[in-house]
């Protein structure tokens, strides 16, 4: 299975869509608590390339995107081959 990674912050409704959409096709997330003006925040950032919203997704430490992303990858019936690789 995949290593997932979601960078993620405190009453982000997007952040918790991400989050129900990997949870049904995984059962191991990482959720990293990213609000605004911390380390892990700035983390993010950078390795989404400088994308400032959360979420920040991951799978094997390549940049999904946010959550208008990783539903689209869903809805294309792409997301199940990249969580099985």
């Amino acid at each position: 299975m995949a290593k997932i990674e979601i960078y993620t912050q405190p009453w982000c409704p997007y952040c918790a869509r991400a989050l129900n959409i990997l949870n049904e096709k995984s059962g191991e997330v990482r959720e990293i608590n990213a609000p605004h003006g911390t380390a892990e925040r700035e983390e993010a950032i950078k390795r989404s390339g400088g994308r400032t919203t959360v979420p920040q997704i991951f799978i094997d430490g390549a940049h999904i995107g946010g959550c208008d992303d990783l539903v689209a990858l869903e809805r294309a019936g792409k997301l199940d081959a990249l969580l099985a690789a």
